[in-house]
């Protein structure tokens, strides 16, 4: 009976020991990608950044606004939601303040995307907010980048 609950106690310590490795790879990724994106910019049909970025990029044309000289990067927002303060960053903005029209896109390198979608979710609703707060009167489009696929997903 001790035995068996020490070789339990094992198996659980190296899942604990693996979930925590694993989760710090996957933390490693996400910031070295959002450190390759950061650099990419797209300028009248002249791509300049990482290259295998570069390459997913070229086959989703749609995504190009998003990455055009105009966009800003890692943009740090802070404010009241729902009585709390908090302060957040933002992967790419877009604002146009003569169509009073504001985008921004989140980076997300999950494989799989519904996992943490509502958390997903959550967060892009707190951007809508901070957003709302500074820029009264526009309208806000919020979205979901999955680097895995280049799949650009609208939550707002």
């Amino acid at each position: 009976m001790m035995k068996q609950y020490g070789l339990q106690m094992i198996r659980n310590l190296n899942e604990f020991l693996h979930d925590a490795e694993h989760k710090k790879h996957a933390t490693q990724v996400g910031v070295n990608m959002h450190a390759k994106m950061q650099k990419i910019v797209i300028q009248e049909n002249s791509f300049n950044g990482d290259i295998d970025i570069i390459k997913n990029l070229k086959e989703h044309p749609e995504l190009w606004r998003f990455f055009d000289k105009t966009a800003q990067t890692e943009i740090s927002i802070a404010g009241y939601v729902h009585g709390f303060f908090i302060s957040r960053r933002i992967d790419r903005l877009l604002i146009n303040h003569e169509t009073k029209n504001i985008d921004f896109v989140d980076y997300k390198t999950d494989i799989d995307k519904t996992e943490f979608i509502e958390k997903y979710k959550y967060q892009l609703n707190e951007y809508k907010e901070l957003l709302k707060s500074a820029y009264p009167g526009y309208k806000i489009n919020g979205y979901i980048l999955w680097l895995k696929d280049w799949e650009l997903y609208k939550v707002i």
